[in-house]
């Protein structure tokens, strides 16, 4: 009995060290991920200013993580095209505020990103 709780245990602290290695393993996403949720949580309340200030950074970041390595437990077929598409997103976004369009479209487009960034999140691990 005693041998069935430490190989239950075992296993599930091997099982928690595994799924924390997958997530820690793409730093360029979850570089993505700080600037994203920088930009896009004041947005969801009309505050637009972190996008405007950081839309540049937004942009390298999603073409950092573009040129990344897809780490194993994510399916590079299906990551490559969405990443893309986040790309040209952000090139969007950069554009946009540049031709100082109104917060209303900024605030469609960075949700739109968001969008495209969590399809990424749901779709693409293995």
């Amino acid at each position: 009995m005693m041998m069935k709780k430490i190989l239950m245990i075992s296993l599930l602290i091997m099982a928690g060290l595994s799924l924390g290695a997958q997530k820690a393993n793409w730093k360029e996403m979850h570089d993505f991920h700080d600037i994203m949720g920088a930009t896009f949580h004041p947005a969801e309340e009309n505050n637009l200013q972190p996008l405007k200030d950081s839309a540049a950074i937004l942009l390298e970041r999603a073409k950092t993580w573009q040129k990344s390595v897809v780490p194993e437990g994510y399916n590079g077929t299906i990551t490559q095209p969405i990443l893309e598409q986040l790309v040209k997103e952000c090139k969007a976004i950069k554009k946009a505020i540049a031709d100082k369009k109104p917060d209303v479209e900024l605030k469609n487009m960075i949700t739109k990103a968001h969008d495209t960034f969590h399809e990424i999140m749901e779709k693409c691990r293995k």
